[in-house]
């Protein structure tokens, strides 16, 4: 049983999720995406494991979870500013990290994307949400979920009662189709000046937020929702 199967089996996938048409994907991408998450973006669609964590997908209905959004470079953009002036301890270079995922709680999941041209080879990164703390895992995204969802890998970055619900899948409704490519950065509510509008205006609205550290995506979604009307 491949890494793939072990997956579908643990946490079973919707009925239906929308194609991507991988190749222009990944031709607009200018990369080769992994074969495990080109896999389980077809089994599962848009949505999130758990309540909790929501991987990038084409079809997602939100910037913030778009893999051809502008999150991944922005988050790549922001890292380099952490890195060049020591603000945060960051132990890759960020110009081989590939955010393709993000928790309710503000981690971001990445792919450490050496060799650039070899995305088979390509392992787990993830950074704390509110704190310098960085997790590595030595495998692809589908091990890494076969191994972190049942809680046979310990993810000190995420919640203690993340399985107390079991393993689950909760799909979105996807975007009919998928969103134009977008690499340019763009200020990244949570990472910027700009947190304060937002924790202003999601405490108006009844929202719970922390007063320091990122801004869980739920929030900024919802933000980002009343900015685009």
């Amino acid at each position: 049983m491949n890494s793939i199967d072990r997956l579908t089996d643990l946490c079973p996938p919707p009925s239906t999720a929308p194609p991507t048409d991988w190749s222009s994907t990944e031709q607009a991408l200018d990369t080769r995406l992994p074969t495990d998450y080109r896999q389980i973006a077809d089994a599962y669609g848009p949505g999130s494991f758990c309540d909790f964590l929501h991987l990038y997908h084409p079809h997602a209905p939100t910037r913030w979870t778009n893999l051809t959004g502008p999150m991944p470079a922005t988050i790549r953009t922001q890292l380099q500013h952490d890195r060049d002036n020591g603000s945060h301890p960051v132990p890759h270079d960020p110009g081989h990290l590939f955010a393709m995922g993000v928790t309710d709680n503000g981690e971001y999941l990445f792919w450490i994307a050496e060799p650039a041209d070899a995305p088979e080879k390509w392992t787990i990164a993830a950074n704390q949400a509110r704190g310098p703390r960085w997790y590595t895992y030595g495998g692809g995204l589908a091990d890494f979920l076969v191994a972190a969802l049942p809680g046979r890998e310990t993810v000190p970055l995420f919640p203690d009662d993340l399985l107390a619900q079991g393993v689950f899948f909760t799909p979105t409704t996807p975007a009919p189709t998928p969103a134009p490519v977008d690499t340019a950065p763009q200020p990244l509510a949570g990472m910027t000046a700009n947190s304060s509008d937002v924790r202003t205006w999601a405490r108006a609205n009844g929202h719970d937020v922390p007063d320091h550290g990122r801004i869980p995506v739920a929030i900024l979604e919802a933000w980002g929702k009343t900015r685009n009307r």
